[in-house]
């Protein structure tokens, strides 16, 4: 049975699943869809086209689906957040809904954990099981990959992708590429070698070796990345290396990382 406070307010349209609970001063739009067993706590505002799915928890005060902070938005434009089931929004998160610059969508995917004080901007792309500590800050069009976490305090420049199963520290500030499996940290942040704790969690010692032999090809050589990339494709089978080899060559803001000779690029 759904738990509705009569102080929230839901507006006329709006969509609500099996036993959900809405608390109070909670707002949901017109258009927004409330997934079965979901929660909206206390003075949460669910805003635009926004779909939440099965089990997902809106703490107070956060605010999902406002207007994106884009110029180019017009009052009145169609723009949504959807999140996947049994993700978890903590206090004063905001996510934006999507721009004309995307397909005016923002999507977090399953089982992601938000935590307080988080900003995920206009266009987001988050996989599913993506953790982002407190105050972590993404910017539009930002992507991240599943079984990614990313620290407090760390800000992630517009455009940049992180691949799947990376660890971002906290406090970094993230403004290029980081490809999957890795670790990256700093101000600004650069890879510091493999997410290893990540990868034991997950994977197995022979996807493990594969790409840490892998890793040193790319990064810890003088050979130009791209090629060394492609070389590695035409002889693994790996399919983790086939992922990150893939990612390093179509990278568009560049990887952050050390040559051998300690030089930055």
């Amino acid at each position: 049975m759904s738990k509705i406070h009569p102080t929230a307010i839901i507006e006329n349209g709006a969509v609500l699943g099996k036993d959900v609970v809405i608390e109070a001063n909670a707002f949901i739009s017109a258009n927004s869809k409330i997934g079965d067993k979901s929660e909206v706590r206390q003075g949460a505002q669910i805003l635009g086209g926004t779909v939440l799915g099965k089990e997902v928890r809106i703490y107070p005060y956060a605010i999902i689906g406002g207007d994106p902070q884009d110029i180019s938005f017009k009052v009145g434009e169609t723009s949504r957040v959807i999140i996947g089931d049994n993700t978890t929004v903590r206090e004063f998160v905001t996510i934006n809904g999507g721009s004309q610059k995307g397909d005016f969508t923002t999507r977090v995917g399953k089982n992601c954990f938000i935590m307080n004080f988080c900003h995920v901007a206009h266009d987001c792309i988050l996989g599913d099981n993506v953790i982002l500590a407190n105050s972590a800050t993404l910017a539009g069009h930002v992507e991240v990959g599943s079984d990614t976490v990313v620290g407090g305090m760390t800000p992630i420049h517009q455009f940049v992708k992180i691949g799947q199963g990376c660890m971002i520290a906290g406090a970094s500030a993230l403004s290029q590429d980081i490809p999957p499996f890795c670790l990256a940290e700093g101000n600004r942040a650069a890879l510091r070698g493999l997410n290893l704790v990540g990868l034991r969690r997950r994977e197995n010692k022979e996807d493990i070796d594969a790409l840490s032999s892998a890793y040193k090809k790319l990064f810890k050589s003088n050979h130009p990345i791209r090629q060394s990339a492609e070389d590695i494709l035409k002889t693994t089978n790996n399919e983790k290396v086939r992922i990150m080899c893939e990612f390093v060559i179509n990278t568009k803001r560049g990887i952050p990382y050390e040559r051998a000779n300690s030089e930055k690029v």
